[in-house]
């Protein structure tokens, strides 16, 4: 089809014009075909700067995550469709293997797409269906042939084939659903095949590919966008909900594929059969387009030399082909080294959207997977309401609401026991911990280390309190019957196997860097000037500074029961030293004995301080006693908070929400 062909069926769609999933390869080509002829289209991605779409205007392109269903609402409202393309999809790579994640994004977000679209009384939908749908038998299959599909991949597309069925047959919904075969072009990923073989090509390489008997059905991109076009403007109401094979019906073996870029790149030696195939792979794969050429009025255009060479021309005027090469979903997220960053939070609404884009910030350049998890440990400020706000936009986050305030201790085990990440960094709130300093916590994690905590070198804080605070860490330290580094907080990374004996702890009264020490493996620590809160006051006083002493050296000294054994007995020796003096005067030197009580009054006083003293290091130690022994829980969850929505902790349990975060 030529530029103005293509064109002239673009101008006859009805807009505005919707492109889901315009960050992948065939929605980019699409949006960027559909735009060079008409303004009024609009496509989508969950990132911003996807380099696919470099180029295109600021109002071409929408950053949204439409797994959020708020996030959805909000997109349908702002664009109105007429015309919905939609190319979302995972699970299509072999190293694409969250199930969950497939079924929700193949099948969940296909039926919240055709309930509201339908409601909207949208004109056409043009869904990218897949040829894996017919799993086992992809071998020139008619559209109504039984499906047998062998992977969550095509089970989920074909279970999508299946609701547009329906939603078209019963319902009225002007769906459709393109099977889409080996689609190759510019913007692929380039680990797909044709972009592997023809950047190596033009490095004067050979490829290496699977058994030469294997065939595939390769259609060029720009054929499967005109199939796109002609399936929203020649689809009629007696064919609501069908599904079209799109692939160029031409089998064409691995053998023959490779002996043609053998001729048109004139390769040296021979290409490598020795590829392993994937598990689902099936010898033959080819489409029987009649349907879509009888019914949609298409059919492919370019054969397959003409779309190689077309690709070859698109890899030559690459200004950084290495760019390209990394560009891969296969060097996606690391999900070895991922991160579940716990945030305990007491008034810090305005700090939270701040620690929010640090975080991400920081965890996109690390490229790790992870998931953001604040901890609302009953804040009178607006908490509740700024985690909800950020969820609505970034599924990475996960709120919990406590029902009173049980403390930061509390509010990091509450965030820790749904942590599903392979190592925990907890930080407060008020971003007196800096999330940047979480690259180099990773780094000594990578390293070998199951524990990394921040060391405070210096604080911003004034010069009294940085004196008690030292004052407070080495008298610790001296006391503590563990090793406990100096100068560390809660600001640590934990690896899951620590997390997971820092659960088992069974006791109430937590105090998370002492736990953290008593339970060994290789710990280190890393420098960083803490500073002071950005937002508002702090919420610590002296008390409760005293309390967190007290907390630690209770939690992990007996020195202080010890100093009473030794205080008992050295003065128990010194009343006998003072007793035989008293003796030994009053026979010696009857006349110099003391007459007054003043001896008396003072020995008096100062035995009863000793014993005042001691009974209260004795009580505190018994009131800890008496918490731990009443086994209340260490918080109660009022609320949990995904996706924009609220929900009471007891509700979430019931539908099995909590068991999913």
């Amino acid at each position: 089809m030529s530029e103005a062909e293509f064109g002239a069926r673009a101008l006859r769609l009805q807009g505005p014009i919707l492109v889901l999933g315009a960050s992948g390869f065939i929605g980019a080509n699409l949006l960027r075909q559909l735009r060079a002829h008409r303004a009024d289209v609009v496509g989508t991605s969950s990132t911003a700067g996807a380099w696919r779409l470099e180029g295109l205007p600021g109002e071409a392109v929408i950053v949204g995550d439409l797994l959020i269903e708020q996030s959805l609402v909000a997109l349908l409202d702002a664009v109105r469709p007429r015309t919905v393309f939609n190319c979302l999809a995972y699970g299509a790579y072999s190293f694409q293997t969250d199930s969950a994640l497939i079924y929700r994004t193949n099948l969940d977000l296909t039926a919240r797409l055709v309930e509201e679209l339908g409601r909207r009384g949208v004109h056409r939908y043009v869904h990218a269906g897949s040829s894996s749908e017919y799993g086992d038998d992809a071998a020139g299959p008619s559209e109504d042939q039984t499906l047998h599909p062998n992977s969550h991949y095509a089970v989920s597309k074909g279970a999508a084939a299946g609701l547009l069925y329906y939603a078209g047959r019963k319902l009225g919904f002007p769906g459709v659903n393109l099977r889409l075969y080996s689609i190759y072009g510019p913007y692929e990923d380039s680990s797909r095949l044709v972009p592997t073989v023809v950047l190596k090509a033009l490095a004067g390489e050979q490829s290496h590919y699977v058994e030469p008997t294997v065939s595939r059905d390769f259609l060029f991109v720009d054929d499967a966008c005109a199939a796109f076009v002609d399936a929203a403007n020649n689809l009629t109401e007696a064919h609501y909900g069908d599904s079209y094979n799109i692939g160029s019906g031409v089998q064409t073996t691995i053998g023959a594929f490779a002996a043609t870029c053998t001729e048109l790149f004139a390769l040296p030696g021979a290409p490598q059969f020795d590829m392993p195939s994937r598990r689902w792979d099936v010898a033959h794969w080819f489409a029987n387009p009649a349907r879509a050429r009888d019914e949609l009025g298409w059919s492919a255009r370019i054969g397959l030399r003409e779309g190689l060479e077309r690709m070859a021309r698109w890899c030559r005027a690459l200004a950084e082909p290495d760019r390209y090469v990394k560009s891969s979903k296969k060097f996606g997220r690391d999900e070895t080294w991922s991160v579940s960053a716990i945030i305990a939070c007491y008034k810090d609404g305005q700090a939270i959207p701040v620690m929010h884009r640090r975080l991400t910030e920081t965890f996109d350049k690390l490229n790790i997977g992870y998931e953001i998890i604040f901890v609302n440990d009953n804040s009178p400020d607006d908490c509740e309401e700024v985690i909800r706000a950020i969820s609505a936009r970034d599924r990475h986050v996960i709120g919990i609401s406590h029902a009173r305030n049980f403390g930061s201790q509390s509010a990091f085990r509450s965030g820790m026991e749904i942590a599903g990440k392979n190592a925990c960094v907890l930080l407060d709130g008020d971003l007196q911990d800096p999330p940047e300093l979480i690259e180099q916590f990773v780094e000594q994690w990578r390293a070998g280390f199951d524990v990394v905590y921040g060391r405070r070198v210096k604080r911003e804080a004034p010069w009294h309190m940085a004196i008690a605070y030292k004052l407070f860490y080495l008298i610790f330290q001296r006391f503590s019957y563990i090793p406990i580094p100096r100068d560390a907080g809660d600001f640590s990374l934990m690896d899951q196997r620590v997390v997971r004996c820092l659960l088992g702890f069974p006791e109430r009264d937590l105090f998370i860097r002492g736990v953290r020490a008593f339970v060994g493996f290789r710990q280190t620590g890393v420098d960083y000037v803490r500073p002071e809160r950005m937002f508002g006051v702090t919420t610590n006083n002296l008390w409760k500074n005293i309390g967190w002493a007290k907390k630690g050296l209770l939690s992990f000294s007996n020195t202080p029961l010890n100093m009473l054994t030794a205080a008992g007995f050295s003065l128990f020796g010194l009343s006998l030293v003072l007793g035989l003096s008293y003796l030994v005067s009053s026979l010696l030197f009857p006349n110099a004995a003391p007459r007054g009580f003043t001896s008396l009054v003072l020995m008096v006083i100062f035995f009863g301080s000793i014993n005042i003293l001691a009974v209260s290091i004795i009580g505190e130690y018994i009131a800890k006693i008496f918490e731990e022994v009443k086994r209340r829980p260490h918080f109660v969850r009022r609320n949990f908070i995904r996706d924009g929505e609220v929900r009471a902790a007891t509700e979430a349990r019931r539908d099995g929400l909590a068991r999913e975060l």
